[in-house]
């Protein structure tokens, strides 16, 4: 397509992802805007360059016209979540008696994981993923055991039970798997079937399962979400989710841990003080979006498909040897670069997402592109980068077409 029917195409576009231009962006005060120099066009960290959906902006304007800034309080957002997984993954099996409200994703699975293991206890991830799994288990005294995926980037069940039965081996009392579901960084989706065989693996080796659901609403055309306490199975499980991702809510605190019916004593013995951390505007956003957002997101999830399937050709026209599988899910890309030759410096140890090793290196360096870095998730990154295409055509065309000049000057 020509530059003027690509520009007639963008413009007829009415998602999110073309309403908010490069210059206005660059205003934006957060992490994903400000971490690199203006020069740099920044596709690394899971922020989406989207106005704030109608629904959840008006929630909170009314607010703070209101003065309510107060704590947090009420089942509203767990009702609201209830909703939403009736509706659209026709599951009735999430009971609100069965959540607990706490700060975000990552500091919920600490929490579950604390309610399970002990410290020296090991914690089952499938490489590569997303890298606060090391480092957040790390922290907490647990040790990461690694079940790398399969060559098509699913779970291999061979080498996950293998991990299991490692993660049990030396005396350890007990173990848990730390699931990624859709899976960041590779945008799969888990099937039904895929959950039901893990489910049924950690109930033979007794590890408890948490799974990390937070893009559980961007499985895009072609792809159905499961939710993990939904299969048989799963019934001693936990799950942690919000709308952070979908809604572009990270700056708003607020997320929910779900357990199984046979976790929910298990979940009762969260410290109180766990569900102080969430912001009550966080709460009220996050309600806001999973009630009344809905709209907005189907508008989202069209424009990801397009520009999934737009970054499918640009990487073909300007990255020859890259390897793009086009993701099921989420708004995140991964590239296997590893033809390049690039990779044989990256440092040892996952888990640092600051690190740039690699084609991340080069591609920032040369391109002016700000991608992550695929050593940083774990074995099978090494050579591989993640890349955000939650922005608009002309921005994803502008980094490929920077990208493909550099690696042409190789």
């Amino acid at each position: 397509m020509s530059s003027e029917g690509s520009e007639a195409a963008d413009a007829a576009r009415t998602d999110p992802l073309v309403q908010v231009g490069l210059d206005r962006l660059r205003r934006r005060t957060s992490m994903k805007w400000r971490a690199f120099p203006e020069d740099v066009l920044p596709l690394w960290v899971a922020e989406m360059d989207v106005p704030l959906a109608p629904a959840v902006a008006e929630a909170l304007r009314d607010a703070i016209d209101l003065g309510d800034t107060g704590y947090p309080y009420g089942p509203a957002y767990a009702e609201a979540l209830a909703d939403f997984a009736h509706d659209r993954w026709h599951w009735d099996g999430l009971r609100v008696d069965r959540t607990a409200i706490v700060p975000d994703v990552m500091l919920g699975v600490v929490e579950l994981l604390r309610l399970v293991t002990d410290p020296g206890d090991a914690v089952v991830v499938c490489s590569p993923v997303y890298p606060p799994f090391y480092a957040f288990v790390g922290h907490d005294g647990r040790e990461v055991v690694e079940a790398p995926l399969g060559a098509d980037l699913r779970i291999d069940f061979g080498t996950l039970e293998e991990a299991f039965v490692r993660a049990r081996s030396g005396g350890r009392r007990r173990a848990a798997f730390l699931m990624s579901n859709p899976h960041n960084p590779t945008g799969v989706v888990h099937t039904r079937e895929e959950l039901c065989a893990a489910a049924e693996l950690a109930r033979t080796h007794q590890v408890r399962v948490v799974s990390d659901e937070i893009h559980a609403p961007l499985a895009l055309a072609g792809a159905t979400f499961t939710p993990f306490l939904s299969v048989p199975g799963a019934e001693n499980g936990f799950a942690v989710t919000s709308a952070s991702k979908a809604w572009n809510l990270p700056g708003l605190k607020a997320a929910l841990a779900i357990a199984g019916p046979e976790s929910a004593a298990d979940l009762r013995r969260m410290p109180e003080e766990v569900s102080h951390g969430p912001s009550h505007l966080g709460v009220i956003a996050h309600t806001a979006a999973l009630r009344s957002g809905r709209e907005w997101l189907d508008e989202l999830r069209a424009g990801l498909d397009a520009n999934r399937r737009l970054l499918g050709d640009l990487v073909a026209r300007h990255l020859p040897g890259v390897t793009y599988r086009q993701p099921e899910g989420t708004y995140l890309a991964w590239l296997d670069c590893t033809a390049l030759g690039l990779h044989t410096d990256a440092p040892a140890g996952p888990g640092i997402v600051s690190d740039l090793a690699g084609p991340a290196r080069m591609f920032l360096d040369r391109a002016r592109v700000a991608l992550s870095s695929g050593h940083a998730f774990g074995t099978g990154g090494a050579g591989c980068v993640r890349l955000n295409f939650a922005t608009s055509p002309a921005i994803l065309r502008e980094a490929l077409a920077r990208m493909g000049r550099a690696v042409a000057e190789l």
